[in-house]
């Protein structure tokens, strides 16, 4: 017996120690997100990458959603809840940039899906653009300064380059020195370029184009003292008609500039949006204006929306080529904006053509395309493959609030294939998995199934044979978002199915999906009328959900008080079901089919269900009912057991129902039974809890009352009700000295709700060790926990106090604030801690059975999520710290805790980068890029001969350099010091160049060097007379290292170079002279036609290539 005592003592040491630190440590947590699906409502701006075909959207909050095909999606969310202002894609190089309001540039890896680096801009950054094919980025600042960033893959950093443009540099150069600062209103770079060549738009109206390689200005358009000069005074119409080839006078100084794009694919013409709602085409074809000249009328295009007075600014530009043209001639132009003030939001698209020259622009049609929401952003979409004027471009709206629509090809043909204005085309809605409105979402249960149980497979092999055909909502074939690559796993043939999450609708529906990996995948969805027989109320909302993984039974209540049950492992040709009330049961046949078989119909009460809850063996099924009417049905016989109140007197609705074994519960239930017949023992027992907090205990198979009298907490409105077992032993519970701070709240707690007082719960050792087996084993007689879930606090009761009659909690928690949801965790398959979600957006996890506060943060915090009414009916969670949650369009699943699971490894995820499509494209682009140097080799030759006569020498580097996909030389001007002269020089049409037939060298066939002619005795007299030559140029000179010339006089320059000899001399010199440049101009002629002929042959052959490389696919090459 003194053994058996010290023995008894040191399990209760171990007891208490064990429930003071509990059962959830803080170091077990790590909340985060494993997958998102749906638009944020806080969507604001698009980014596209048109080789990995992945859709970036930025946020209000800080947060970026990559969108690709099969289902997949990501959410990268910034530490700084702020918005994000310009966001695009390193494409094909599995990064993406954007930059939020403090001007903090953020690189994302999407293979990683974590920030790589930052940098903080020291200004305000007022445009903002990416090298495609590259990582450079080009940023323009409110002080009109010009900067370059690259991007360092490999050390993941961002490095500023030295090389910097100022504003007042630029406009020294153009000729419009200007002292205020006038912020850079727009980066573009010129289409194949490479970004060598760039447009700078500053917001006053100064347009310039920048050669960065030539470090000069090209274009210069704008600007305060440029003015459109018109010629017969024809006004501007309106541009539904042919616009006019002239405009009227203007000053540009008054045009704020607030948005631009090219309007061609080479590059030629630039569409200008201004504030004051005029929309300008500049034709950057032509040669530049000098400051004291004006634009010609024929290089500049006024279109206008609207002729009111008072129009919206020009907001949002972008320029789509037409596939039907064949020339750089003719396009549609996107415009948000333009149109006159108070007008119906809208964003019109106008086709443009023009045959030669910007006056010969006509606006061959109009469409306005009525948005669903406010305007956020536009981009286009270039075909796959497609290239230039041969491209389909489609266009992706984001509208507010989290609404994508498409425009496909086929909208926009239609659009532009009638001669006259017509209304808005449809748009292709974004597909959903799991659609959020239409029908609404009501009610959601996540279930975690059995690990290698036969349930999983028999459920896996039925979800095989229910994915057939294409469900409703899903992507079309020709859907353009089809980047990232799917998890291994979830693509593994024959994976099991581990966990389903069921989606309840409004319109009586279910839909069915597998959840067992970081991605949702659809098995079938089950409709809400029974085929073949109509049952009045089967399309009520779906208010609650029960799925029974044994039985593999699922239990559907609806507002209208019907019960469906479906058994998704039956799928035999003849099918039936039973449609059952309180007073009979009625067989009804349905036609055969291979959807989900609807089992059984019970209709009892004309009554909302409020709670379902399958027994532990599937055989019953108990029905809560919101007018606080409790029934238990049997599932083998489809039949009714009994239908009582769920508390006695009380009417209130029914919010949880948990069965559990008799065999869980120490003898002292049967203690209560002892009036039971011989061999009728208590199978499983039912927990019933009611809304106004009243718990009551009943056998579950005639729903007699087990309790002495039904638990009541007054002022209390109860959310869930949990019987805990297996987790704590009566010792543990009786023995528990309550923690300051974190117990109770005396003060609001009635006399009667007193923490049970440590004498009445302890009980003899005798009682509770009573059991040789489990003290041999060194386990304690285990009583389950009842943890009763309310509004405004948390109470830990002893299943046998409640059996007994008593109603003094073991623990108690009041919140600070409402609560309105709760989730048990478990980890190792037991009960470890409690989630409760407040009111506030914020969330608190407990550990049990001590209630002691582990964590608290908060939705906002890991989703940028506020509450929302009715939040909570549409949360779920699998009891072991994953949780779904919607919110608007948008669905989450958030893991709460940590350790190895197939969430929280990052290879078990969908990767939004495909390493193999990158390098395939690469590979792709090289042999493109050798085909073309390979092509402009022979034009390269002419171009030098045109390049010869126009007064320069033809550049070997220049026939290749515009085909290069190289970007060395932006390395060399950008990362090296510069040598660069102060002021650049700018090409206007005034600068003539002086021709000398002369200086023309005509290629002529060079015959092959040899070491013995580059060692013969003439050779070295050259090289000898030539180095004497630069000595006698340099001469006066004090040393070698001294080059500076020596100033001479006149006298002897004339001595040195003037010529002698009589006028007839002279006059025979200038005759040969003339004779040499006729002969030379004649093998001009010649080798021109020889060449010409000679490149013509070869664009004939270049053509037939092309043709054949585009027959053949990207996989072939």
């Amino acid at each position: 017996m003194f053994a058996k005592r010290l023995i008894d003592k040191a399990l209760l040491h171990h007891s208490n120690h064990k429930l003071r630190h509990g059962g959830l440590q803080g170091g077990e947590l790590d909340p985060r997100i494993v997958f998102h699906y749906g638009i944020p409502s806080t969507a604001s701006v698009l980014a596209f990458d048109p080789i990995q075909r992945l859709l970036a959207i930025g946020t209000l909050d800080g947060r970026l959603k990559v969108i690709g095909g099969d289902n997949i999606e990501g959410l990268l969310v910034s530490p700084k809840q702020l918005p994000y202002k310009y966001l695009e894609f390193l494409q094909n190089q599995g990064h993406l940039v954007g930059v939020l309001n403090d001007n903090d540039i953020q690189v994302w890896n999407l293979e990683s899906r974590s920030l790589v680096c930052s940098l903080q801009w020291e200004s305000e950054i007022t445009a903002f653009s990416v090298v495609s094919g590259s990582h450079f980025i080009y940023v323009g600042d409110q002080h009109g300064l010009f900067s370059v960033i690259k991007f360092e893959a490999e050390e993941g950093q961002l490095l500023k380059s030295s090389y910097n443009l100022s504003a007042k540099f630029l406009r020294e150069a153009a000729g419009f020195p200007d002292p205020s600062v006038q912020p850079i209103i727009g980066i573009l770079l010129q289409p194949s370029s490479f970004g060598n060549r760039l447009l700078i738009a500053f917001e006053d109206g100064l347009l310039i184009l920048w050669d960065v390689s030539k470090a000069r200005i090209v274009f210069l358009g704008g600007g305060k003292d440029l003015q459109l000069k018109d010629e017969d005074s024809s006004p501007s119409t309106e541009t539904g008609a042919n616009l006019p080839a002239n405009i009227m006078e203007q000053n540009l100084g008054d045009k704020e500039i607030t948005a631009l794009c090219w309007a061609s694919s080479t590059g030629s013409i630039l569409a200008v949006g201004y504030l004051d709602g005029d929309i300008l085409l500049w034709d950057l074809s032509s040669s530049a204006p000098s400051k004291d000249q004006q634009t010609s009328s024929k290089n500049v295009i006024k279109l206008q929306l609207s002729t009111a007075e008072r129009r919206l600014p020009v907001i949002v530009l972008q320029w789509s080529d037409s596939y039907k043209s064949q020339s750089d001639s003719a396009g549609q132009l996107f415009v948000y904006g333009g149109d006159e003030i108070g007008s119906e939001e809208v964003l019109t698209v106008l086709t443009l053509e023009w045959s030669s020259g910007m006056e010969s622009v006509r606006c061959t049609n109009r469409a306005d395309l009525t948005l669903s929401g406010s305007f956020a952003d536009l981009t286009l979409l270039p075909s796959p493959g497609a290239k230039g004027l041969n491209s389909k471009d489609e266009v992706f709206v984001l509208t507010n609030p989290g609404q994508l629509h498409l425009y496909n090809s086929d909208s926009l043909s239609t659009l532009t294939s009638q001669q006259k204005r017509m209304p808005s085309v449809p748009a292709v809605e974004f597909p959903v998995l799991v659609p959020m409105a239409d029908p609404s979402l009501t009610v959601a249960k996540l279930v975690r199934l059995p690990s290698k149980s036969n349930s999983s497979k028999i459920l896996t092999e039925v979800a095989s044979a229910l994915r057939t055909g294409l469900r409703s909502g899903s992507a079309p074939s020709d859907w353009p978002l089809t980047g990232g690559v799917p998890s291994q796993l979830s693509t593994t043939k024959g994976a099991e199915v581990e966990c389903v999450y069921f989606v309840g609708y409004s319109n009586g529906s279910v839909l069915v999906c597998d959840a067992t990996y970081a991605v949702l995948s659809y098995i079938c969805n089950i409709e809400g009328e029974v085929k073949g027989t109509k049952v009045a109320g089967s399309d009520a909302p779906v208010t609650k959900l029960d799925f029974c993984s044994v039985s593999l039974l699922l239990a559907v209540g609806n507002e209208c008080g019907l019960v469906c049950i479906y058994d998704l492992k039956v799928h035999s040709s003849r099918q039936n079901f039973q449609f059952v009330t309180q007073s009979k049961s009625e067989v009804h046949d349905v036609p055969q089919g291979k959807e989900t078989r609807c089992s059984a119909v019970f209709s009892l009460l004309d009554s909302s269900v409020q709670a379902l809850s399958f027994a532990n063996s599937g055989t019953k099924l108990a029905i809560g009912f919101s007018s606080g009417r409790v029934a238990v049905c049997n599932m083998n016989s489809l039949s009714v057991l009994f239908l009582i109140d769920g508390a006695p007197g009380s009417t209130s609705p029914i919010t949880s129902l948990v069965w559990k074994q008799e065999a869980c519960f120490p003898s002292y239930v049967n203690l209560k039974q002892s009036d039971a017949a011989s061999g009728n023992s208590l199978e499983e027992i039912l927990f019933v809890l009611s809304q106004d907090s009243i718990i009551n205990i009943v056998d579950g198979n005639n729903g007699k009352m087990i309790s002495s009298r039904p638990l009541h907490v007054k002022e209390s409105t109860a959310i869930s009700m949990y019987v805990i077992e297996s987790s704590i032993s009566t010792f543990e519970a009786s023995n528990d000295k309550p923690q300051n701070g974190l117990s109770k709240n005396t003060a609001d707690n009635s006399p009667d709700e007193q923490e049970q007082p440590l004498s009445a719960r302890v009980n003899s050792s005798e009682a509770d060790l009573s059991s040789s087996e489990a003290s041999h084993s060194g386990d304690l007689m285990l009583d389950p926990l009842v943890l009763l879930c309310c509004e405004n606090s948390l109470r830990l009761f002893s299943a046998k106090s409640l059996i007994e009659g008593h109603k003094k909690p073991i623990h108690k928690v009041k919140h600070s604030k409402s609560s309105y949801w709760t989730s048990i965790l478990k980890k190792d398959d037991k009960v470890c801690g409690l989630l409760s979600l407040l009111q506030t957006g914020a969330f608190e996890i407990r550990s049990l059975p001590d209630l002691h506060l582990v964590e608290e943060s908060s939705l906002l915090s890991i989703l940028r999520w506020n509450y929302k009414v009715n939040m909570d009916k549409t949360m779920c969670s699998d009891d072991y710290g994953h949780i779904v949650l919607a919110n608007g369009s948008e669905l989450a699943l958030i893991s709460l805790l940590a350790g190895e699971s197939e969430f929280s490894n990052l290879e078990h995820l969908p990767c939004l980068h495909d390493k193999v499509l990158a390098a395939a494209a690469d590979a792709a682009f090289r042999f493109s890029t050798t085909q073309k140097k390979k092509q402009t080799m022979v034009p390269g030759i002419l171009g030098g001969i045109v390049k010869g006569l126009k007064g320069g020498k033809p550049s070997q580097t220049d026939m290749t350099k515009s085909a290069a996909s190289n970007f060395g030389n932006l390395e060399d001007i950008f990362f090296k010091p510069l040598l660069r002269d102060p002021l650049p020089t700018v090409d206007i049409a005034d600068n003539k160049v002086e021709l000398d037939i002369d200086d023309i060298e005509i290629d002529e066939p060079n015959p092959p060097i040899t070491k013995s002619s580059t060692s013969s005795p003439d050779v070295k007299k050259k090289q000898k007379d030539k180095l004497r030559d630069r000595e006698k140029l340099f001469e006066g000179g004090t040393n070698k290292d001294d080059v500076k010339p020596r100033l001479r006089t006149p006298e002897e320059i004339m001595a040195a170079y003037r010529k002698t000899g009589d006028a007839s001399s002279a006059a025979a010199q200038a005759r040969n002279k003339l004779m040499e440049r006729q002969e030379k101009l004649e093998r001009i002629s010649q080798r021109t036609a020889e060449l010409q002929s000679g490149a013509e042959d070869f664009a004939s052959l270049a053509n037939e290539l092309v043709k054949t490389m585009e027959r053949r696919k990207w996989w072939q090459i």
